[in-house]
């Protein structure tokens, strides 16, 4: 089974888009604050969806709940690929891209909802038939270093995508394919993995599973931190990642200007110099950390600790990326952008292993519902105003380079979490 994990986050990040999709929307004439807006729109229908998908997916069967996310997914990025060459060709005035863009939004928010949560609940399960739960953190390390794996390879295959087409529109359609196949690969998952589930669950039985998820995520003082570390660390996280995109382009620009002069090349292909090479070494490195992080994990029961020295990491790369954002030194901010991917990557299994410590396995596909639930909710509220005082920053000439908001909140909300760190205890047991 670790072959068919590990195959599922190859393909899944198979996500030709994720690499261009600020550069996509910009190309159809959206600002910063419309994508934001986008954006929180996602994270919107992700968090009225997620919780009631988790319960779904623990009472009705996980492998169905994976194929079905899928099968919006692909839905997703067709509806993305056809708005977004309409609008290019002229034939969609703004107000009708918006309006389908938002129903491409909604269909990938069905996937998401979906499948997060559900997969990992799935290899946490498998691990429990296994009597191999004390792996979690270097089982998840491993699987989740393969979807790097599969990150590295897919930002060389965009690359070529963007270059071929001189359009990042494109990638939404190349998309499609990898997502087809891992549809096939759930087909032979065993039905072990989708836990105890009865022969028909009702309404009832999914809102008592749900009411009982809840109250255990509220009142247990372990789960109630863990989920607002998620907030502020992967909601923050996600709400400013793609900002590296535009840093790339405009860092590209000069260097080709320079290395390519003889050659004629538009500014789509200009981008993948560096877009390519960088996020190349980015999702190694972010393999390797993935795969690496148990190893900061001293014994069972230290994930806390942990995370404490994250947050500490993440407050000093956050103090040296808000300068180098205001001034435009594109080698920092890109470096730091770096670092933060592989801090994210260490921050994960850690933090999944934390979830997975403190809450019942049969509950896990809903506790980690509510978890993605309450990140979305954080990404929801960041992305329109952080995209916004990016405009600000631009229109008005604030600064060199107009992303040194992205330092700013970064650098308190880090500093939040790091100082707020409670003392360290044993892992609280189910009631």
């Amino acid at each position: 089974m670790l072959r068919r994990f590990s195959l599922y986050g190859f393909l899944k990040n198979q996500q030709y888009y994720d690499y261009f999709l600020l550069l996509a929307f910009r190309q159809m004439g959206l600002s910063f604050f419309l994508i934001g807006v986008l954006i929180a729109f996602r994270e919107i229908m992700i968090n009225i969806m997620e919780i009631p998908t988790g319960a779904i997916a623990d009472l009705s069967g996980r492998r169905k709940c994976m194929i079905l996310s899928f099968i919006a997914y692909i839905i997703s990025f067709a509806t993305f690929g056809l708005s977004g060459m309409a609008a290019m060709e002229g034939k969609l005035a703004q107000n009708n891209l918006m309006l389908l863009l938002f129903l491409a939004m909604f269909f990938f928010a069905i996937g998401d909802a979906f499948r997060t949560g559900t997969h990992k609940a799935m290899i946490f399960m498998w691990l429990h038939i296994q009597g191999r739960t004390d792996e979690r953190t270097k089982i998840y390390g491993y699987t989740r270093s393969w979807s790097k794996i599969g990150s590295a390879v897919s930002v060389i295959l965009a690359c070529f995508f963007v270059f071929s087409t001189s359009n990042f529109i494109y990638v939404f359609f190349f998309s499609i394919i990898p997502y087809i196949l891992n549809i096939i690969n759930f087909l032979g998952y065993p039905k072990e993995v989708d836990g105890k589930i009865g022969e028909k669950a009702s309404i009832g039985d999914m809102l008592k599973h749900l009411k009982e998820t809840l109250g255990v995520s509220v009142k247990q003082a372990s789960l109630r931190r863990i989920i607002l570390e998620s907030m502020g660390f992967e909601g923050f996280f996600k709400a400013s990642k793609d900002y590296l995109q535009p840093i790339l382009k405009a860092a590209a620009l000069p260097l080709t200007a320079v290395l390519f002069a003889s050659i004629q090349l538009t500014d789509e292909q200009k981008s993948v110099v560096l877009i390519g090479p960088v996020f190349f070494v980015l999702f190694v490195l972010s393999a390797m950390a993935s795969r690496n992080a148990y190893r900061l994990v001293s014994k069972p029961g230290q994930e806390d600790k942990t995370a404490h020295h994250l947050w500490g990491m993440s407050v000093v790369i956050f103090l040296v990326l808000l300068p180098a954002m205001y001034w435009g030194i594109y080698l920092i901010m890109i470096a730091g952008f770096v670092v933060l991917y592989i801090i994210q990557n260490l921050w994960r299994p850690v933090l999944i292993s934390r979830f997975d410590a403190h809450s019942d396995k049969e509950k896990g596909a809903t506790i980690l519902s509510i978890e993605s639930q309450a990140k979305s909710l954080s990404t929801m509220i960041i992305a329109p105003p952080l995209g916004f005082a990016i405009d600000l920053a631009r229109n008005h000439g604030i600064g060199v380079s107009e992303f040194w908001p992205v330092g700013v909140l970064g650098a308190l909300i880090a500093l939040g979490f790091f100082l707020t760190a409670r003392s360290y205890t044993k892992v609280e047991q189910q009631q």
